[in-house]
């Protein structure tokens, strides 16, 4: 190593980005790399969110129809046929509640559960969910088992 190729560690060195404004002698003075005159090159500008430059905007261009309910509670069904494969598996004896479904990835942690008739359910099982349709009622109940709202 000598002094004349001595050089600072990879990565310390930060190149400094383009000063501007700094008068006429710099060569970046003056309009300060703005262009002339206009919004932009004023200070405190700031475009709108979805300003297209007096175009009208795609937001206000597409069609809007239909209603979208604020207060919809979204559930995620699921049918017989998976509680009895759970059955099937050795995973569940005789119970299944939301942290069973969790487990499985057959439900989300914040979600809200609804037990639908489809398929067969053959074991006896006590079943928790946050709601149930009439066919998967009537089958839990059918093969001996309990349903529990939640």
């Amino acid at each position: 190593m000598n002094l004349n190729n001595l050089k600072p560690a990879e990565g310390a060195v930060h190149k400094a980005g383009k000063v501007v404004g700094r008068g006429q002698g710099s060569g970046k003075g003056g309009t300060a790399t703005r262009g002339h005159k206009g919004a932009k090159s004023r200070s405190g500008y700031s475009k709108k969110i979805g300003f297209e430059g007096g175009q009208m905007p795609l937001q206000r261009r597409v069609p809007k129809f239909g209603f979208k309910n604020i207060n919809r509670k979204e559930y995620t069904g699921i049918n017989l046929d998976r509680l009895q494969l759970l059955v099937d598996n050795g995973i569940v004896k005789d119970t299944v509640d939301l942290n069973v479904l969790i487990e499985n990835r057959l439900a989300g942690k914040n979600d809200l559960v609804k037990i639908l008739g489809g398929g067969e359910l053959k074991a006896a099982l006590k079943v928790s969910a946050h709601k149930f349709t009439a066919s998967a009622k009537a089958a839990i109940e059918a093969a001996g088992g309990e349903a529990l709202s939640l």
